[in-house]
C-alpha cells in the first residue's frame, strides 16, 4: 500500500523543529494557519524547495527568482522583498 504525506515515517530530528508563520516561530503542535487564509480557501500559493547544505542554502538566488516569478504570475504579494526573505530564512536556520 502506498503511503501519503500524512503516513510518512517519523523523523526524530524534526521533533523540536520550530515552524515559521508570518514572522513568528511556533512549536510544530502549535503551528496553525487560519481557515480564512487564501492559500487554504482557494489554493493561492507558490512553492519552492531550497536545499540547505552544511549550513548554507544552495542556489538561493535562483530559487528566490523562481519563487518571485511564480508569485508574480498569479499576482500574489509575498509581503517581503527578496532581501527581507533572505533575512527571514536566516532566522529560521538560526532557530532550528
Amino acid at each position: 500500500m502506498k503511503k501519503g504525506t500524512h503516513e510518512a515515517i517519523n523523523d526524530e530530528r524534526n521533533k523540536d523543529v520550530l515552524v515559521y508563520i508570518n514572522g513568528g516561530f511556533f512549536r510544530r503542535e502549535d503551528a496553525k494557519i487560519s481557515v480564512f487564509d487564501s492559500g487554504y480557501l482557494v489554493g493561492d500559493g507558490v512553492w519552492e524547495g531550497i536545499r540547505l547544505h552544511s549550513g548554507k542554502f544552495s542556489f538561493l538566488d535562483l530559487h528566490l527568482d523562481r519563487l518571485y516569478q511564480g508569485a508574480k504570475a498569479i499576482d500574489l504579494d509575498t509581503g517581503l522583498s527578496k532581501d527581507e526573505l533572505k533575512l527571514e530564512l536566516k532566522k529560521v536556520i538560526e532557530k532550528n
